[in-house]
């Protein structure tokens, strides 16, 4: 089994979460910015390079490692959120790396950005990003998020709690 090192980035602005999802592939649901860490570059590394190449946005601030995730995507069912396009498949073991970030005002309210070179090759791939309450109902929804990136939530929500409670 292939095994792949992949860094994701968890933005947070107060009490929301920067998500994004591919108008080319609504099935998908909703993602976190990250991938495929490079040969030899470390996961930090990885991160800080596809939430840059996938957003646009450079961040000048901490990145917290808060949790892992082993998803070997050969084992897990391929209808719903594990559903990938064919002409990106997910065969294999993801190691996961999840960072998060905390950022005081948002950069945008909403964008679109394109990844030009896709770590699994082919055409470049639009991206559509905008903020969801991590408290709200779309983020208590782990379904409507693509391949797990929604089970690292209740993590972010005990961290975000004294926020949450504060207003």
């Amino acid at each position: 089994m292939r095994v792949y090192h992949k860094a994701y980035v968890y933005l947070t602005c107060g009490t929301d979460l920067l998500v994004f999802n591919e108008p080319d592939t609504p099935y998908l649901g909703l993602q976190v910015p990250g991938g495929t860490v490079d040969p030899g570059e470390s996961f930090l590394k990885g991160a800080m390079r596809e939430f840059a190449e996938e957003t646009g946005l450079t961040l000048d601030v901490a990145f917290d490692h808060f949790s892992d995730q082993d998803l070997p995507f050969e084992t897990l069912p391929k209808v719903g959120q594990y559903l990938a396009p064919p002409d990106r498949p997910l065969k294999g073991r993801h190691i996961r790396r999840n960072y998060h970030v905390t950022i005081p005002e948002r950069p945008k309210e909403n964008w679109e950005h394109y990844e030009m070179f896709p770590s699994s090759g082919g055409d470049p791939i639009c991206y559509h990003f905008f903020w969801i309450d991590l408290f709200g109902p779309e983020a208590m929804n782990e379904e409507a998020f693509f391949a797990a990136f929604g089970t690292p939530l209740a993590l972010l929500r005990k961290r975000l709690a004294p926020l949450q409670d504060a207003a």
